[in-house]
């Protein structure tokens, strides 16, 4: 189960890396999931969250990424998603290096969070699956975030 996971982990990873993601798709859809994403971003920072990284992607039902990210530790981070008007259902996914699940958001929306305190510094992986599209054939912009504190 392991190798299955790390090598899905690893194809994601070279999908992300080789840029497989059509930058003309959605444009409008990832301007709308990241004008989502600023405003949580932008609000969190009167609460002490600072911003590690954001990113943005495009996809479809059943279609993933994976983002590779080194967490502190004793900070405390939350991971966030913002999916556009055609995502239905936005899941994330928290991984160690070894591919094991530590955390997932509970919610059936396109805005997912997750919160994580790490014992150890580490390299983590953060799954985000398009679980559900508003329409068949749909594809979603959908904005991510690190925050920290």
């Amino acid at each position: 189960m392991r190798n299955l996971q790390m090598g899905m982990l690893s194809a994601a990873l070279v999908g992300v890396g080789l840029g497989l993601i059509a930058p003309d798709v959605a444009q409008a859809g990832e301007s709308e999931a990241e004008t989502c994403l600023k405003t949580k971003v932008w609000e969190g920072y009167n609460d002490g969250w600072h911003v590690r990284t954001t990113t943005n992607a495009t996809f479809a039902e059943g279609e993933h990424r994976v983002f590779l990210v080194t967490l502190y530790a004793k900070n405390e981070y939350k991971l966030m998603v913002c999916g556009d008007g055609q995502a239905a259902d936005i899941d994330l996914v928290l991984h160690d290096s070894e591919g094991k699940e530590l955390a997932r958001d509970q919610s059936d929306d396109r805005e997912p969070m997750v919160t994580f305190k790490p014992t150890r510094t580490d390299t983590y992986y953060v799954a985000v699956y398009g679980a559900k599209m508003a329409a068949t054939g749909a594809k979603a912009g959908v904005s991510f975030a690190v925050t920290y504190k």
